[in-house]
Order: structure tokens, then sequence, then C-alpha cells
């Protein structure tokens, strides 16, 4: 065998092992992503948010494998040359082959997010919430959550940042008659179960981030806004509520505990709690 058809082997060679190695690679990743990643719902709208992740990570997956296998082609075809091939493709075909992948791309990222996302969004923001949600309002601080629910008039009272102090998280006025059978927990929430939940999130010090991850919500609390959103829990339990938004040293210690309980134990807990007042 003469020098160059050993070189010409050699190159063969190596191109068909880095293409299947590619090849390989690409399955590798679909094998190792099919598997289920989310974890098990507990709210009505989450089946909608878990279609629109899968969709992503379908399109991606796709996309990913493609990527592979053309780029394993394109190095065992070159492979095989004997020399280096200097064509230059036309300037249609450049641009076709810029134009297509940008197009496709956009009805990937766009077309398909918002035909399978936005049915979520308006479920979520895109109307109130129903007149028998349960209202909670929700302050993120430095590190923790205070919960306050109104009591039996149903309204919740008025707050006042100069009433702030170590007892009173988030100024609760209690000579404002609204406001003085209002209940006030710390990083605890109650929610009755198949019942829509109304939360008002706010913050009275840096950017949080409300998160119930197996009710799919995650939604930030800035300050000086009052965000409204909605849910339906489905699934009885107890569920851990963290703060999904780097907020400072103590970060990690903003949790809180998410009660989901029946309709009966919630206002029992809603019942013992007011007459506590």
């Amino acid at each position: 065998m003469s020098s160059h058809n050993g070189s010409q082997f050699t190159r063969s060679l190596t191109g068909v092992v880095l293409a299947v190695a590619l090849w390989l690679l690409g399955v590798g990743v679909i094998v190792l992503g099919a598997r289920s990643w989310l974890p098990p719902l507990a709210s009505q709208h989450g089946a909608g948010i878990d279609r629109m992740l899968i969709y992503l990570l379908v399109c991606t997956g796709a996309l990913v494998l493609i990527g592979h296998l053309v780029l394993g082609y394109f190095i065992l075809r070159s492979s095989s040359l004997p020399r280096a091939s200097t064509d230059v493709p036309s300037l249609r075909a450049q641009r076709v082959w810029s134009i297509v992948p940008a197009v496709i791309m956009t009805l990937v990222a766009e077309g398909g997010v918002l035909v399978v996302g936005l049915p979520v969004w308006a479920q979520l923001y895109g109307q109130g919430p129903p007149a028998d949600a349960v209202l909670v309002e929700v302050t993120g601080e430095q590190f923790t959550w205070n919960v306050r629910y109104p009591g039996p008039d149903g309204e919740l009272g008025r707050t006042d940042p100069r009433l702030i102090s170590t007892d009173n998280g988030i100024g609760l006025d209690r000579d404002d008659p609204a406001a003085a059978d209002d209940i006030v927990e710390l990083a605890v929430m109650y929610f009755p179960v198949n019942r829509p939940v109304h939360i008002r999130l706010r913050s009275k010090d840096v950017l949080h981030s409300f998160y119930l991850p197996l009710h799919r919500i995650k939604q930030d609390a800035v300050p000086g806004m009052t965000i409204d959103l909605w849910f339906v829990p489905d699934r009885e339990g107890e569920y851990e509520l963290a703060c999904a938004e780097l907020c400072g040293f103590g970060h990690y210690q903003m949790r809180g505990t998410l009660y989901v309980v029946s309709e009966e134990d919630f206002a029992r807990w809603i019942r013992d709690k007011s007459a506590g007042l």
C-alpha cells in the first residue's frame, strides 16, 4: 500500500469514527432526555405548562439530533475525498440556507410556543379570578414570606409602611375595622383543594420569586407592585414554597409550607385562627 493510499485510509477511518461518535452522542442525548423530568402535577393548569415544556424539549432534542446527524454526514463525506474541496456555494444557495433555518426556528420558537403557551397564559393572567376564589396576600421579604387572609368580613384591611415592626412585618393597621380580623401567618399557607386561589403578590424590600414547583406557579414579587394571579390546586398534601430569585445571603432559607386540605379542614382552620385574634 502506497503512502498516499495509507494516508487516505487513515483519513477515511478517522472520519468514520468521528461520524459514528457524533451520531451515537446525538442518539444518547435523546435517550437520556426522553425520560420524565417533571415533578408530579398538583394544579389544574399544570398540564398546559407541562405540554409547553415538553414541546420545547422535543423541538430542541430533534434539532440536536439533526445537527449531530448532519455534522457526522459532512465529516464522513469530507474524509473520503482525496483532497480538500474549494467549491463555494452559489449566492442563491447561501441565501436559501440562511433564510430557511431562520424561518424554521421562528416557527418553532414563536409559533409553537404561542399556540401551546397562550391558552395557559390566558388562564393565569388573561382573566380575573372566579368570584368564589380564596383571597391570599403574600408579601416577600428577606428572608421569609408574610401570608395574610381576610377574616370573616372577606376584606383585607389597610397596611402602612410606617407601622412595620418586628411583630408587624407588613405594617397592618389594626385600627382599621377591615384589618382587625385579618389572619397573618409567617411562611405557612392553607388552600382548599379544587377551589380557585387568588394570590396578591408583593415584596417589601428586593426582588423575590414565588415558586410552587408542583403547582407550576412561578411569579416574581417586585417591590412597589401588586401582582395578581390565580390557580386551582387539585391534590391534597404538603408542598414546599420557595424563593426562586437570589435575594441575598439568606436566600437559601427563604422557604415556606403550603397545605392543601379539604374544604371542611380549610374552613375549620380559618375559624380557629379568627377565634384567636
